[in-house]
């Protein structure tokens, strides 16, 4: 089993959990965040003032799946999250050791 973290642009979240659904994704936590990359964040004006704005929102999506579901899932992230802009995101991808479904007390793929 896979933990796959993705840091996506607000906007595009429809759009991956859509994509996520297709290929059989069945839940996901999403939390919002604020951060930044390579851009370190950007200049905007306002009320005549110039300003940096060092944390740009952001969405972090968790999601728990099969080894076989990683690659159809990180595909289908990367395809709905993709503008071609600067601050895209980032997906991560860890090993995950065990999971439980508290209710039932299955375990493991059983548990997703």
């Amino acid at each position: 089993m896979k933990w796959i973290n993705a840091i996506i642009k607000p906007f595009t979240l429809d759009d991956v959990r859509e994509a996520l659904a297709e290929v059989g994704v069945q839940g996901m936590t999403v939390t919002e965040v604020k951060g930044f990359g390579r851009q370190h964040g950007h200049t905007e004006l306002y009320r005549g003032a110039e300003y940096v704005v060092d944390f740009l929102p952001k969405l972090k999506i968790e999601i728990a799946v099969t080894d076989e579901q990683v690659e159809r899932a990180i595909e289908a992230i990367s395809g709905a999250a993709r503008t071609g802009k600067i601050g895209d995101g980032k997906i991560f991808v860890m090993e995950l050791e065990q999971a439980i479904r508290i209710r039932t007390q299955e375990v493991d793929a059983d548990a997703l």
